[in-house]
């Protein structure tokens, strides 16, 4: 009895990966009652691929972090530009005076 709960577990677990690492490719119904020479080839595949996903990254990050002059730029940033220095706002009984040109048009 053990033995079949254990295979069940390892198949649900199977099932589980296929369609959750598959990004929506397979459903459970789908995989479930596909061939088992089908499913563990398409297990296998996907597991295939994160491994050399992460394989790859983690070779990206050690050739980043042995680069000392490497520099990360963030999206939506120049990496040229000067850090903005801001106003501080005026002290409480301080009134500060706004410019703010308004644009007419007449039609």
């Amino acid at each position: 009895m053990n033995q079949i709960n254990e295979f069940k577990l390892a198949l649900y677990k199977q099932i589980h990966q296929i369609c959750f690492h598959g990004k929506g490719g397979y459903d459970w119904h789908t995989i479930y009652n596909m061939p088992i020479n089908i499913r563990k080839f398409i297990f296998n595949e996907i597991k295939q691929f994160y491994e050399e996903e992460n394989k790859a990254n983690s070779n990206n990050k050690q050739t980043q972090s042995s680069n000392p002059n490497t520099k990360v730029i963030h999206p939506g940033s120049n990496p040229h530009s000067q850090p903005t220095k801001f106003n501080t706002p005026p002290k409480k009984g301080h009134s500060q005076k706004i410019n703010i040109p308004i644009k007419v048009q007449y039609k």
